[in-house]
């Protein structure tokens, strides 16, 4: 089981696909209440990430992150799609961005 944090919020959870949209965040299908889901900021490690607006993982993801807004993260095994700008650490897929790119690397 893992442990993340979503705006203070500690959800422990086995499989990390988080989707947020519609003022909604769902953590591997069950429905997470957190109290500001418009400025998302995750803390700790998943899989894959659908968010409608702008999100911060302070961690890596394993798989996608498809954003409507700008993304700011750690490592990224897949792709990441943003509407926004894009920064992170390394990015092992494509980077398809409405903003600027900024890869960190290490």
């Amino acid at each position: 089981m893992n442990t993340i944090k979503i705006n203070g919020t500690i959800i422990k959870t086995n499989g990390n696909t988080i989707n947020i949209s519609n003022g909604k965040i769902i953590v591997d299908g069950n429905e997470i209440y957190v109290k500001d889901n418009h400025n998302v900021i995750i803390e700790g490690n998943i899989k894959d990430l659908k968010v409608t607006g702008r999100v911060k993982v302070n961690g890596n993801v394993e798989g996608n992150i498809d954003a409507g807004g700008s993304v700011d993260c750690g490592d990224v095994g897949g792709d990441v799609d943003a509407g926004g700008s894009v920064t992170g650490l390394n990015i092992k897929g494509d980077i398809d961005a409405g903003g600027s790119v900024h890869i960190k690397g290490k």
